[in-house]
């Protein structure tokens, strides 16, 4: 839903709250996509969300509601809500939902839950809570349609429409041995495309993409992604299927991911501001910050180290910003490439050369164009002086390594620390652009010395 329908949805909700308008309201709710009123919900008093979640009669849709909340809204409202009804609600939450929720929860209110729940459904989420937070166990769905090779695709549309009436997505219909080790899987389109009679096993796919339950859930993601799948079985050392994790769940992961990166790459950390106090939020991003102050501190002693430079010429400070700003563009351009290529896995490592050579390929013409533009400047601002066409050529060559080395160091870092195991989102923003400078001002300094023999 738009914004705009989204605001006035939110201002109906409550003039209808504040009027009483039951029936409106219920009227309103069953048009109204849970996601979209776990928004509204957010924008209102207390007093009215117990109101309006009053109107949810049924459990399941509670459940839809609680699992499209934010986590704080989520925390903040559990608290009003009767055990009893709580108990309720998750069991007809799907597994991964309920477990995800329940670890949100103290452990005093989970296991209470847990207590009160039916038997097979908290075991299923105990198990799944058993898993750590970011690998594929945590978040597969142990409702899935597995049925043996011989059946045929008559008996397994009968099973579709009798046993399984219950299954969430039923994408795929996966396909076991007689000791349940997954051997193939079908989709639902080439099920009603062969003959009635036909059995599993002579038209089933044998190439399976499988995850364990112990794989990171952005590798699984990545593999959703790859070979668009809606859903990837999971299974245990003996092959034998115990989930799948599903592409809703792939499409929270992989937001989840850019987010985290995105943050990271700014040195603010993995959270929203909304969800940080100011003491987390001030603590996070001093480090980083701390960095940017000491690579100022540098850049200023090479300043200094110059500073007999600068006094005879003091035109050369005038180019400073631009050469600067140039090459920390190019640095972030390319570390926000290289990182997000290896985020998607769509960079290997292991072309380390060809894609750092690329990018250096990419950044030393950028700088030969840019330094041409800015040099001529240079020429036209100074025409009148003697050092004229020194200084312009100093300013171009300077944009040129600026450029060159930003786009080198950029895709450098993000590789090598890949290569160490270390999420390289956290060496690009402040760090590349940092170095960046203090390398540019350097080089151009050496330059300008040089050329105009001061």
């Amino acid at each position: 839903m738009q914004t705009e329908q989204l605001r006035i949805l939110t201002v109906s909700i409550k003039r209808l709250l504040r009027r009483g308008a039951t029936r409106q309201l219920k009227n309103i709710i069953a048009k109204t996509h849970m996601a979209d009123l776990s928004i509204v919900f957010k924008e209102l008093s207390m007093d009215n969300r117990k109101r309006l979640f009053k109107l949810l009669e049924d459990p399941e849709q509670m459940g839809l509601l609680l699992s499209e909340l934010e986590e704080n809204t989520f925390l903040e409202y559990v608290k009003q809500i009767n055990l009893s009804i709580l108990v309720e609600i998750f069991n007809t939450l799907p597994s991964d939902d309920a477990a995800e929720l329940l670890n949100m929860l103290d452990e005093e209110l989970s296991d209470q839950i847990l207590s009160k729940m039916q038997k097979e459904e908290s075991d299923n989420v105990e198990q799944l809570m058993s898993y750590d937070e970011d690998t594929a166990g945590s978040l597969m769905v142990q409702d899935f349609v597995a049925l043996e090779e011989e059946t045929k695709a008559r008996e397994v549309i009968e099973a579709l429409q009798s046993k399984y009436l219950d299954v969430e997505m039923p994408f795929y219909i996966y396909v076991i041995d007689d000791y349940g080790k997954l051997v193939g899987v079908s989709s639902l389109r080439q099920l009603v495309v062969v003959p009635p009679e036909k059995p599993l096993k002579e038209f089933m796919a044998t190439d399976i993409i499988t995850a364990t339950p112990f794989t990171d859930r952005e590798d699984v993601a990545k593999l959703v992604s790859k070979y668009d799948y809606l859903a990837i079985p999971v299974v245990d050392d003996d092959n034998k299927m115990i989930g799948i994790v599903t592409v809703d769940d792939v499409i929270d992961i992989l937001h989840e991911a850019a987010t985290e990166d995105m943050l990271k790459m700014a040195g603010v950390g993995e959270e929203y501001v909304e969800t940080q106090t100011v003491f987390r939020g001030t603590r996070i991003r001093l480090p980083w910050l701390f960095a940017s102050f000491l690579g100022g501190l540098a850049a200023v002693f090479i300043l200094n180290s110059f500073e007999s430079a600068l006094g005879e010429a003091v035109y050369l400070a005038a180019f400073i910003p631009v050469i600067m700003g140039m090459g920390g563009n190019i640095g972030t351009q390319s570390s926000t490439i290289v990182v997000r290529g290896i985020a998607t896995g769509k960079i290997d490592i292991q072309d380390f050369a060809k894609i750092v050579g690329k990018e250096l390929a990419v950044g030393t013409i950028l700088g030969i164009v840019y330094g041409v533009f800015i040099g001529v400047v240079a020429k036209i601002l100074y025409a009148a002086e003697p050092f004229s066409w020194s200084l312009a050529i100093a300013v171009g060559l300077g944009i040129i390594s600026s450029m060159s080395i930003a786009s080198l160091v950029g895709s450098m870092i993000p590789l090598i620390m890949e290569r160490f195991n270390i999420d390289p989102a956290v060496a690009t923003g402040p760090f590349v652009t940092t170095s960046v400078d203090i390398v540019s001002v350097y080089c151009y300094f050496m330059i300008a010395t040089l050329l105009i023999g001061l």
